[in-house]
């Protein structure tokens, strides 16, 4: 069904909505709506197994689709290994189609970087295409919180957010819990399984690729955008950058949004710091947190990015605010 059949049936259902056979029948009728396709994107090659398929747009529209996040995923003697899979059951379709034109080898296991919906809605169209016992790795706690009302909230989200674009995206839970250290086989190819803590979230997994020294990292720094820290850490975050690079060394770094770097870890991370050490300092000076949120925006390391920065605008008055709250109770 598509989307204009979905309002008329809607519109008849509307004067019986208390029915329950009508509400039964309204659900039923809305697991069949599939919204429009996802524009194709081809895939980057980035080292001899990982390839990239590249969001440029950091936050969902209905202009894009809900296509705001990257897509990874690395060729192995022994398949296809798809490291977070976007945003709806959509954009699956599409990078199923781009791993085509790249590999006949089919998709052997997806992993999750975390419960944020642009990172797994995509592992429907996957479960879809290669079988509902496929494997779909993630960190015990990212699939503890999507078994609760995560996974719906995401997928109404973004529904949403893109005006209806990825309708007929359904819930698709990870399968297979990883920890940290682990390091999984396919093939010719290694993946290390590395978690610091709480960054981005209390849940991020990053993949690193050992073979080709390149790590996905989701979603613990980005290349331009500001990354959405309500659930997340300041000081986790430095943490977490200073453990990893010691355990990988150099890395190609490749991010849940934004361009792959070498150095994404050191030029985002200063980043943070220019909103986190003003942030600390006034607090630990008895100062206010407007007085906190001037100083940030004073700070060099901040005004180097604010006018490219997505969403900066929009977003750096709320992360400041929530630095200022986590560095009241580091100081205290």
């Amino acid at each position: 069904m598509k989307r204009r059949q979905w309002l008329i049936v809607s519109a008849a259902l509307g004067s019986a909505a208390l029915w329950p056979e009508a509400q039964l029948l309204a659900q039923q009728a809305q697991d069949f709506i599939e919204g429009p396709p996802v524009q194709d994107i081809p895939a980057r090659q980035l080292s001899s197994h990982v390839w990239l398929i590249f969001s440029p747009d950091g936050f969902p529209t209905p202009e894009n689709r809900g296509m705001m996040a990257n897509v990874i995923f690395v060729v192995t003697t022994a398949g296809v290994v798809v490291i977070d899979s976007g945003a709806s059951l959509q954009i699956g379709q599409m990078a199923i189609r781009m791993i085509r034109k790249v590999t006949d080898k089919p998709v052997v296991a997806v992993f999750n970087s975390h419960y944020h919906g642009d990172h797994w809605l995509g592992n429907h169209a996957f479960v879809n295409t290669y079988g509902d016992q496929l494997p779909i790795y993630a960190l015990p706690s990212t699939i503890e919180k999507l078994k609760g009302a995560e996974g719906n909230l995401w997928r109404s989200l973004m529904e949403r957010w893109t005006n209806q674009s990825t309708l007929g995206t359904q819930v698709v839970l990870p399968n297979k819990p990883v920890q940290h250290g682990q390091v999984i086989q396919f093939g010719d190819v290694s993946l290390r399984m590395h978690h610091y803590g709480t960054a981005h979230t209390p849940s991020d997994l990053c993949v690193e690729v050992v073979q080709d020294k390149v790590t996905a990292l989701g979603d613990i720094a980005m290349t331009n955008r500001i990354a959405n820290m309500d659930e997340g850490s300041y000081p986790g975050t430095f943490k977490y950058y200073k453990n990893l690079m010691a355990a990988t060394g150099e890395q190609l770094w490749v991010p849940g949004h934004g361009e792959a770097r070498k150095d994404l870890l050191t030029t985002y991370g200063t980043f943070m710091a220019g909103i986190w050490e003003p942030c600390l300092k006034a607090v630990e000076d008895g100062k206010s947190e407007a007085e906190a949120k001037a100083a940030v925006l004073k700070d060099p390391r901040v005004m180097a990015r604010a006018k490219t920065m997505q969403g900066f605008e929009g977003n750096i008055g709320k992360y400041i605010s929530l630095a200022y709250l986590e560095a009241e109770k580091v100081a205290f």
